[in-house]
């Protein structure tokens, strides 16, 4: 679930906590599939002595670079949490990696549903490379990106999703940026016209803009929902105008959502606001 908002809150807590500069004195891996292809002991050894320099966001990943030379690429998936606690407190059963520090302190890996995925990379590009251009990045440029928008023969929902076209967008906010520029998810991207795609160009960075602004999406009160590495729940979830808001009055026209399934992703959408036909430029 964790996208651009979610996984960019995490990084910018984790540096903000102290986690640049720290060495890391042990590894620990408890469920192999999620280093793989490394083994447990290779993951630790490899690790072992390593100061972290540096820690960013490319698309949904959080990068860690190495001092020597190793790229440590972490994905969320459904239910990753990263966060710092001292080491003496007693490991959870879902914390299935744990970093041990210089500091005293752990940086832990706790996962319920075991979909993330850690890789320690000497070649991180062979990854990042394949993703497509950062939404917010200052490079993100509007005419580009409406060539590209209006030479797809996609549908919109999908096509946002796909990472190679666009990275970090998931089922949240692509729901609301739809949304905030009026378009059918299940629009041709070659049906928009330039002002259609201007509006979703600008309404993409909004709602991520303000989904960060908010420190991300918390849906839900379970465990494995996102959380902060405070421990905290995100706050973007009050300010939802569509995701799942099924039945509810549209914060715009006043008709109820409506959900439906495209390319067998649940979708939310407002009928009225959302048309299902090109319009006229």
């Amino acid at each position: 679930m964790p996208e651009l908002p979610e996984v960019e809150t995490v990084v910018r807590e984790l540096r903000s906590g102290g986690l640049i500069g720290r060495v890391i004195t042990r590894a620990h891996a408890f469920w192999k599939p999620m280093i793989a292809p490394l083994t447990p002991a290779a993951f630790a050894a490899r690790l072992k002595g390593q100061r972290v320099q540096g820690i960013h966001r490319r698309a949904k990943y959080i990068v860690l670079t190495l001092a020597k030379g190793d790229t440590l690429l972490i994905h969320l998936r459904m239910t990753g949490q990263l966060n710092l606690e001292r080491a003496t407190v007693a490991r959870e059963p879902h914390q299935h990696i744990v970093l041990r520090l210089d500091d005293g302190r752990d940086l832990r890996y706790r996962d319920t549903r075991k979909f993330g995925r850690w890789l320690l990379t000497r070649a991180p590009e062979a990854i990042l490379g394949r993703l497509g251009p950062e939404p917010l990045s200052a490079h993100f440029d509007q005419k580009a990106f409406i060539s590209q928008l209006r030479a797809r023969r996609r549908q919109l929902k999908p096509l946002l999703l796909d990472q190679t076209f666009l990275a970090g967008i998931g089922n949240i906010y692509a729901d609301e940026a739809l949304w905030t520029a009026r378009l059918h998810p299940g629009r041709i991207a070659s049906t928009l016209s330039a002002t259609e795609a201007r509006r979703l160009y600008v309404a993409i960075r909004r709602v991520l803009r303000r989904g960060i602004q908010n420190r991300g999406t918390t849906l839900g009160h379970g465990q494995a929902n996102f959380q902060r590495p405070s421990g905290k729940r995100g706050q973007n979830q009050a300010g939802l105008n569509v995701f799942r808001r099924t039945g509810l009055p549209c914060l715009r026209c006043g008709k109820p959502i409506r959900r439906m399934i495209i390319s067998q992703r649940s979708t939310h959408l407002c009928p009225n606001c959302q048309p299902d036909r090109p319009a006229r430029d």
